[in-house]
């Protein structure tokens, strides 16, 4: 076990001991450069001291076995090594005498120890501060390259040399990604080994490179280093070699708000040149750096491009706008030149003074020194010239038309511009012959009147300092039009102070024959207006009994309500009225007292109201009252009654005595009523409910009306929306064996899954099905699912039967259809059976018979359904072919009473089915005694709750035919 040393002071040296060389070793100790060496100068000390032992480092807090027989001293700890000086002794030996001596030796060697750690820590920090000082010197220089003058590829090569400066980068390349069109560009590429390197402006498809190096450093975003060998087993099935093999790899990623835009990557194709973990957190942060450096650098030439384009742009915009400053300025010369004109046109000046002003305001736009207007004389066909100034030809006569320049203007009717060689061209194609001085150049456009050239106006030049050019032709042509219409408009004033004089003696006899013609017209407008008045009226009213019709009573509704809505919020009511066997009194009669009879129904209405209330003829027997002013709800059935009362009375039509009555629907306003149209269908409504109450009577809508009208609407919409969606299913009533219990056969009965209503019976819905027309086609929807589910259900010897009702008897191809049906889905015809009632035997006889006859010949059963509640003719039994009867479930509910006539009833009809040998099945069976009493009497099968429920097909599939009787 170690002991330390304690002792501070050295004891005096032994005897016999070399104090030269002992003080020769300490300088030794205070100059070793290491902890070897200090070990080394220990070990000499000790043998100056004659001290016998091991001296070795121990690593701090390991454990190091004594040997037997020894005993160790700690001498001093090494804090760079995390170590500790340890001499071990013998036991028994001197050195105890020296202990002192060995505590001394043991502050030498740890004061020199920590003077060798802090010297190391000094370096290192030396160091540290050295590679910081070279980094931030490079940093400062990407950050100077990225606002330095020289283009993109100078920048790259300066940021190569940056990067050797700090680490090998003696291959070195710069990858930018482009996520937009998933492309590579490598802008600076250097490789000592590639003798093949990218395009700097080429877009490679990141596909293409794919599993190479780039591709996952671009892919997983991450630092990538490592020897060939290591690369290939870390990118395992994701490392394919694209150009040469290299040594040692290092690439780290370029990130913009953490996705990947590129990467910066080293090569070393030399054995002794390996990157280390400090290089790649260098490139890590200097990537940082160099990606700001980029990023800089392109905003910095997007912005000088952007400065670029944004100055040409304004430089061509100044130029255009320099030009619209010119053409502005010429217009606004051309502008007061028309202003000019148009003010000498309207003056009351000679046409000398004109022509002269005219010369004047032209010669501001150009050079017209030598100006002439030539006008054309259609009636002496010759060509004059009312204006004239120039330098060689003072005067121009009236001339005849030749082939002159002038007449050649006139003939085209286009401008000319021509020069010496243009005329001499123009003599040549014999197009003209000149006349008058020849100038150097000469201008002419004609004047338009009425689309045809009546004049020239013409300049001309005898100078060459002094031509024309097309914009100078294009300004005359302009100039020319305004010039011909202020001729044009001065001739015209001269004709009109002519034509003045006649037309005013004109207007004297036109005067006179318009005040004629004014009385015919006053005599015919109002001769029209009667006209309109009575087809107003026509159109307002009925032709037949004189009073408002349809389109006038809703005008006047309207106006009601608009005054209920309003602040007066006066009341009205509106009857509608029907009356009772109208089309019986139609047909027996004749349709002419019918109408007499209408006409005097209206007066009678008409005398029950008052002055302001309006009745109307709305079509056919039908009547309308709007009644205003009431004050109670209850005067609208006063009025109603009054009105029932006095159509009960007898109306004398000719020779005959005819009653009639009447039905009345009362709508009263209410805030939801916006139209006048609702009114009168509420009241329509009404009226229909006061004839299913018995007829001859009134009754109001409520709010029990329009719920119903409401759910019977919405009931038709579902319907319908039901139809599309399949709702309608087949339930499956079983028709057992009252003996044993087994079932025999099945009657699918229809079945609504309504989606918020759930489950519903026909009870809810046939009723508004039939009216809607829907029924036909649900019956047919339930018909396919039965016949793709009856000979699961049938088995071997049983049956499935559907109901089939007299609507479906109307069409002449019923049985075609369900034979049709029967074999698409390969139903054995014994499976099902038909069930129809005595009422659907009576509608067409002859026709039924014929569809029944088929259907049994092909092997589908009758059945006569609810026997006993119809007719009960025997000639039905004789005539069709029926091999079922059923009888209804009103006679089964009174079998167990006393003195009912049901037992009586079933009995005769059992007897009548044996004598027939036809089958019976009683419906609606719910108890025990019931079915007792039938089998007394003989009834072999029936059906009802007693047995079971219906259900869907899928339930029964899933049980067995036979039913544990009490």
């Amino acid at each position: 076990m170690s002991s330390p040393v304690t002792s501070n002071t050295p004891a005096p040296w032994p005897a016999g001991s070399n104090v030269a060389a002992t003080h020769a070793a300490v300088e030794r100790l205070f100059r070793a450069t290491d902890a070897a060496s200090v070990l080394e100068i220990c070990e000499a000390l000790l043998g100056e001291l004659g001290v016998e032992g091991r001296l070795h480092w121990r690593l701090l807090g390991d454990p190091d076995p004594v040997p037997a027989g020894a005993r160790q001293l700690e001498l001093a700890e090494d804090p760079q090594g995390l170590r500790s000086l340890v001499l071990e002794l013998p036991l028994g030996t001197t050195a105890d005498s020296m202990q002192d001596h060995l505590a001394w030796l043991g502050r030498l060697a740890a004061a020199r120890l920590r003077q060798q750690a802090e010297t190391s820590r000094l370096y290192e920090a030396i160091s540290r501060l050295a590679l910081a000082e070279r980094l931030q010197r490079a940093l400062y220089a990407i950050a100077d390259q990225a606002g330095a003058e020289h283009n993109m590829t100078e920048m790259m090569h300066s940021l190569h040399a940056i990067l050797g400066s700090l680490m090998y980068a003696e291959n070195f390349y710069i990858a930018l990604y482009d996520a937009a069109t998933d492309t590579v560009r490598f802008p600076y590429y250097v490789d000592t080994m590639d003798k093949e390197p990218p395009s700097p402006d080429e877009a490679v498809p990141l596909q293409e490179m794919r599993h190479s190096l780039t591709w996952n450093l671009l892919q997983t975003g991450q630092a990538i280093m490592g020897s060939f060998s290591e690369l290939m087993e870390q990118f395992r099935g994701r490392f394919v070699q694209i150009g040469p093999v290299c040594e040692h790899w290092l690439g780290v990623p370029l990130l913009r708000d953490g996705r990947v835009v590129g990467g910066i990557v080293m090569q070393s194709y030399r054995d002794d040149t390996h990157y280390t973990q400090h290089d790649r957190e260098l490139l890590s942060y200097v990537a940082k750096h160099v990606q700001t450096a980029l990023e800089r650098r392109e905003a910095h030439e997007e912005l000088e491009r952007r400065v670029s384009s944004r100055t040409a742009a304004l430089r061509e915009a100044n130029r255009v706008l320099r030009q619209q400053v010119l053409q502005r300025q010429r217009g606004e010369r051309l502008q007061a030149a028309l202003f000019r004109i148009a003010e000498l046109a309207n003056a009351s000046e000679s046409l000398d003074n004109f022509y002269a002003a005219v010369h004047r305001v032209i010669g501001g736009l150009l050079y017209a020194r030598n100006f002439y207007i030539a006008l054309l004389d259609d009636e002496q066909k010759a060509l004059s010239f009312p204006y004239s100034v120039d330098e060689f030809d003072t005067v121009r006569l009236p001339r005849a038309h030749g082939r002159g320049v002038t007449e050649y203007v006139l003939r085209h009717g286009k401008p000319l511009l021509a020069n010496p060689e243009d005329f001499d061209r123009l003599e040549r194609q014999g197009e003209l012959s000149h006349r008058g001085s020849r100038s150097v150049c000469w201008l002419g456009v004609p004047l338009i009147w009425g689309d045809r050239a009546m004049g020239v106006l013409a300049v001309q030049s005898y100078s060459p300092e002094h031509t024309y050019d097309v914009r100078d032709q294009e300004l005359l042509t302009f100039v020319g039009y305004h010039v011909a219409n202020a001729l044009q408009r001065k001739h015209t004033t001269e004709s009109l102070k002519q034509a003045y004089a006649s037309l005013e003696r004109r207007v004297t006899e036109r005067t006179r024959a318009l005040a004629l013609a004014n009385r015919d017209l006053r005599e015919q407008i109002a001769e029209r207006e009667r006209v309109e008045r009575r087809l107003k009226y026509e159109t307002l009213h009925d032709s037949l009994t004189g009073l408002p019709n349809r389109t006038l009573l809703l005008q006047r509704m309207e106006q009601a309500l608009q005054r209920y809505h309003g602040d007066a919020q006066e009341l009205f009511s509106v009857l509608f009225i029907d009356l009772d066997r109208f089309k019986v009194i139609n047909d027996s009669v004749g349709h002419l007292v019918g109408d007499d009879l209408l006409f005097q129904v209206g007066g009678r209405i008409r005398a029950c109201l008052k002055t302001r209330d309006v009745v109307a003829r709305l079509g056919g027997d039908e009547f309308a009252v709007l009644a205003e002013g009431i004050t109670d709800p209850k005067m609208a059935l006063l009025i109603a009654e009054r009105i029932i009362d006095e159509l009960q009375a007898p109306f004398r039509l000719g020779a005959k005595e005819i009653f009639t009555s009447a039905s009345i629907g009362i709508a009263l306003p209410s805030p939801h009523y916006q139209r006048p149209e609702e009114l009168l269908r509420d009241a329509d409504a009404a009226m229909y409910r006061a004839k299913d109450e018995g007829r001859h009577r009134a009754a109001v809508f409520d709010d029990r009306l329009r719920r119903e009208a409401l759910s019977l609407l919405e009931m038709e919409g579902d319907l319908r929306r039901a139809l599309g969606r399949n709702e309608f299913v087949p339930f499956y009533q079983p028709i057992v064996a009252l003996q044993s219990g087994r079932t025999v056969g099945y009657e699918a009965l229809l079945r609504w899954r309504h989606p918020d209503r759930g489950l519903l019976t026909p009870a809810d819905f046939l009723a508004v099905a039939e009216e809607s027309g829907c029924a036909e086609s649900i019956d047919w929807q339930i018909f396919e699912q039965v016949c793709a589910q009856a000979e699961a259900l049938a088995g071997s010897d049983g049956f499935v039967s559907i109901n089939v009702s007299g609507r479906h008897f109307r069409q002449p191809d019923l049985d075609k259809r369900l034979l049709d049906l029967i074999q698409s889905h390969r139903l054995p015809p014994r499976c099902l059976r038909i069930e129809v009632t005595e009422r659907a035997l009576l509608e067409n006889a002859i026709q039924v018979k014929r569809m029944l006859d088929n259907l049994r010949s092909q092997g589908v059963s009758i059945a006569l359904d609810d026997f006993g509640t119809g007719y009960s003719s025997l000639s039905y039994l004789h005539q069709y072919p029926i091999e079922t009867l059923k009888i209804d479930r009103s006679f089964i509910v009174e079998l167990p009473r006393e003195g009912g006539h049901g037992a009586a009833v079933v009995r005769a009809i059992q007897a009548l089915a044996n004598s027939l040998q036809m089958q019976v099945i009683a419906e609606g069976i719910e108890d025990e005694e019931q079915r007792q009493a039938l089998l007394r009497i003989g009834c072999r099968f029936g059906q009802g709750f007693l047995f079971a429920t219906p259900k869907m097909a899928e339930v029964w599939l899933q049980r067995e035919h036979h039913f544990a009787l009490p």
